[in-house]
């Protein structure tokens, strides 16, 4: 009985706050399945397939990871008063639980900038990329480029004989 008044709450709560912030709250659900399917491929993908590359001019599976994290940081200290911790995940860390820590850590970061924004934020103008953008701009190139990313690391996956995160059968919930 506690789960289902706590399950309550919660959904009470979610509703409320996306009917009060729509824009933003609709952005972070969809960044939060897009990271959360980057990760789950990260964390299923073996390490010795972390240096495998489809064709010689792109970048390894691991590479990808490193790059992710990477842009996480970049995107995401737009919105920040934090400063970023240190970049170059993709030319620094090459094992798997290095570059699974660096995603998550980005991933952490980034949920910061996702959860406080406001819709009442949305429009404020950040630099980003030699030019002023809106915060949810900012945020929504992110998810994008999150999103162009997994769909690399997919690739991958099938090359290697892996059902990648997003294809997995749901999984029936538990009574």
């Amino acid at each position: 009985m506690k789960t289902l008044k706590c399950f309550v709450l919660v959904a009470a709560a979610a509703t409320v706050a996306f009917a009060q912030n729509p824009l933003s709250v609709g952005q972070k659900v969809f960044y939060g399945m897009v990271a959360h399917n980057v990760l789950a491929a990260a964390e299923k993908m073996p390490e010795e397939n972390y240096s495998f590359k489809p064709t010689p001019d792109v970048r390894s599976f691991g590479q990808l990871v490193g790059h992710a994290a990477d842009a996480q940081f970049g995107f995401c200290s737009a919105l920040s008063t934090d400063k970023p911790p240190a970049m170059d995940v993709e030319k620094t860390k090459t094992t798997k639980a290095d570059l699974v820590q660096a995603l998550k850590d980005g991933i952490a970061y980034c949920d910061k900038a996702y959860g406080s924004m406001t819709d009442e934020q949305a429009p404020a103008l950040v630099p980003m990329m030699g030019r002023q953008m809106p915060k949810l701009t900012v945020l929504t190139i992110n998810t994008a480029h999150l999103d162009e990313h997994y769909g690399n690391m997919v690739t991958y996956m099938r090359l290697k004989g892996l059902v990648p995160p997003s294809s997995e059968p749901r999984k029936a919930p538990t009574k």
